[in-house]
């Protein structure tokens, strides 16, 4: 496969290693061509309708040997209760995602790190010969691309995941509201964030409408270690990133409680995900995002 934007992000020789994977729906979808993944639409068991050329790691059983003999090219044959998966990529851009981006973090902030998994994951959907699409969000929807499967269409969706910049807001439910009416095609939403939301029932409440709709809808929730556990030494400046105002205090004074409260936070995200149809699966960046995402396709090829 052919990218001509050369994105930072993108590390072709270390996703090398994933390139046999594919990222795969766990319910039937709807695609507007023929592909790998069972569609809701059955026009009848085993009835060929179209070929597709051949990919490394697919059965060889499925090949069309006469085909191949007269063009000298491999393809399979495909039937039509197989289509493409369609995936639009939703990536948090409210200011709490640029957490752990001062020079003090070897992580990173969450931000980079959704970035680089994003591009990882968008180049592995388009070896596969999906499509894949792209939505930022903010307090609306600061960028949005139509899922396409075209090798120019990945150079621009890689391009403006290099390209995203945060913003001072802490609600994200307009932003996915406004995706949701722009969305007239089944398939799988993959919302990368946080969740560190002022509107977080209401964000949960517009991720209910896409089920609702008959997409698939995965949560990757972002924590950075540092919010975790709250960093060692004496007395530290905190500052909010969506214009919350600072803070000056000793770590050790709250930690206990912190930890406390952070904790029942995430369980209540987890909880709020799968209360909504939603596949839920917490990421720290602590986790080389190579790792996180081989286990990610892992997990969905099961």
């Amino acid at each position: 496969m052919s990218v001509a934007h050369a994105s930072r992000f993108l590390d072709r020789r270390a996703l090398a290693g994933l390139a046999h994977m594919r990222f795969t729906t766990r319910h039937r979808v709807e695609g507007s061509y023929s592909g790998r993944h069972q569609s809701r639409q059955q026009g009848g068991a085993g009835e060929f309708v179209d070929f597709r050329e051949y990919t490394g790691g697919e059965d060889l059983r499925r090949l069309d040997w006469k085909v191949m003999a007269r063009t000298g090219k491999a393809f399979v044959r495909l039937h039509q209760e197989e289509t493409n998966l369609v995936c639009t990529l939703a990536i948090d851009g409210s200011g709490s995602m640029d957490f752990g981006g001062s020079a003090t973090s070897r992580q990173g902030s969450k931000l980079e790190y959704a970035q680089y998994l994003a591009t990882a994951l968008s180049y592995v959907i388009g070896l596969g010969q999906d499509q894949v699409g792209l939505a930022v969000l903010g307090d609306k929807l600061t960028e949005h691309l139509p899922p396409g499967g075209a090798p120019q269409h990945l150079s621009l969706v890689m391009e403006q995941i290099e390209k995203i910049q945060t913003q001072p807001v802490a609600r994200s439910s307009g932003a996915l509201r406004e995706l949701f009416e722009r969305t007239n095609r089944r398939g799988v939403l993959l919302l990368l964030s946080d969740f560190l939301m002022e509107d977080i029932e209401e964000t949960f409440a517009a991720l209910r409408l896409f089920r609702h709709r008959g997409l698939e809808v995965i949560a990757l929730h972002l924590v950075h270690p540092d919010e975790e556990t709250l960093p060692e030494g004496g007395s530290f400046h905190f500052v909010g990133l969506e214009n919350e105002g600072s803070l000056n205090c000793s770590p050790a004074e709250i930690r206990a409680a912190y930890q406390q409260r952070f904790s029942a936070y995430t369980t209540m995200v987890r909880q709020m995900a799968l209360a909504a149809g939603c596949d839920y699966r917490r990421v720290s960046t602590a986790v080389p995002y190579l790792e996180s995402l081989g286990g990610f396709l892992v997990e969905r090829s099961g």
